[in-house]
Protein backbone atom coordinates (compact mmCIF):
# COMPACT_ATOMS: atom_id res chain seq x y z
CA UNK A 1 0.00 0.00 0.00
CA UNK A 2 1.21 3.19 -0.80
CA UNK A 3 -0.42 6.46 0.70
CA UNK A 4 -0.46 10.17 -1.19
CA UNK A 5 -0.81 13.23 0.33
CA UNK A 6 -3.18 15.66 -1.48
CA UNK A 7 -2.22 18.94 -1.42
CA UNK A 8 -5.40 20.13 0.68
CA UNK A 9 -3.90 17.41 3.22
CA UNK A 10 -0.39 18.82 3.34
CA UNK A 11 -1.99 22.73 3.62
CA UNK A 12 -4.34 21.59 6.29
CA UNK A 13 -1.50 18.99 8.20
CA UNK A 14 0.59 22.07 8.26
CA UNK A 15 -1.94 24.21 10.14
CA UNK A 16 -2.49 21.98 12.68
CA UNK A 17 -1.45 22.45 16.42
CA UNK A 18 1.48 20.34 17.33
CA UNK A 19 -0.07 17.78 19.60
CA UNK A 20 -2.82 17.37 16.50
CA UNK A 21 -0.15 16.75 14.12
CA UNK A 22 1.83 14.10 16.48
CA UNK A 23 -1.36 12.21 16.98
CA UNK A 24 -2.23 12.06 13.30
CA UNK A 25 0.88 10.39 12.92
CA UNK A 26 0.86 7.82 15.50
CA UNK A 27 -2.89 7.02 13.76
CA UNK A 28 -0.63 6.65 10.36
CA UNK A 29 0.92 4.03 11.91
CA UNK A 30 -2.00 2.26 13.01
CA UNK A 31 -3.48 2.89 9.16
CA UNK A 32 -0.93 1.59 7.50
CA UNK A 33 -0.19 -1.82 9.57
CA UNK A 34 -4.17 -1.72 9.39
CA UNK A 35 -6.24 0.83 7.76
CA UNK A 36 -9.68 -1.09 9.34
CA UNK A 37 -7.54 -0.88 12.84
CA UNK A 38 -10.84 -0.89 14.97
CA UNK A 39 -8.38 2.19 17.26
CA UNK A 40 -9.05 4.22 14.33
CA UNK A 41 -13.11 4.08 13.83
CA UNK A 42 -12.81 3.73 10.04
CA UNK A 43 -15.65 4.69 8.57
CA UNK A 44 -17.55 4.99 4.78
CA UNK A 45 -18.79 8.42 4.08
CA UNK A 46 -22.16 9.25 2.88
CA UNK A 47 -24.29 11.57 0.48
CA UNK A 48 -21.64 14.29 -1.59
CA UNK A 49 -18.81 12.52 0.02
CA UNK A 50 -20.03 8.71 -0.39
CA UNK A 51 -16.97 7.71 -2.63
CA UNK A 52 -14.52 8.64 0.62
CA UNK A 53 -13.68 7.14 3.83
CA UNK A 54 -12.72 8.55 7.47
CA UNK A 55 -10.67 7.50 10.19
CA UNK A 56 -10.49 9.38 13.47
CA UNK A 57 -6.88 11.11 14.73
CA UNK A 58 -9.04 11.86 18.23
CA UNK A 59 -12.29 12.50 19.83
CA UNK A 60 -12.22 16.25 16.96
CA UNK A 61 -9.65 15.62 14.88
CA UNK A 62 -10.52 12.98 11.25
CA UNK A 63 -8.36 11.79 8.04
CA UNK A 64 -10.83 11.85 4.88
CA UNK A 65 -8.93 9.36 2.33
CA UNK A 66 -9.88 7.31 -0.73
CA UNK A 67 -9.52 3.85 -1.90
CA UNK A 68 -7.58 3.89 -5.37
CA UNK A 69 -7.18 0.16 -5.57
CA UNK A 70 -3.70 -0.61 -3.07
CA UNK A 71 -2.78 2.92 -3.09
CA UNK A 72 -4.62 5.40 -0.68
CA UNK A 73 -4.82 9.23 -1.12
CA UNK A 74 -5.51 11.24 2.38
CA UNK A 75 -7.20 13.86 1.16
CA UNK A 76 -8.03 16.04 4.11
CA UNK A 77 -7.33 16.12 7.85
CA UNK A 78 -9.38 18.51 10.39
CA UNK A 79 -12.52 18.86 12.56
CA UNK A 80 -15.89 17.81 11.28
CA UNK A 81 -15.73 21.06 9.63
CA UNK A 82 -13.95 19.17 6.48
CA UNK A 83 -17.66 17.19 5.96
CA UNK A 84 -18.50 20.28 4.56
Amino acid sequence: MTIFYHPRFQKSFKDLPFDVRQKAERKESIFRANPKDGRLKTHKLHGELRDFWSFSVDVKYRIIFEFDGDDITFLDIGDHDIYN
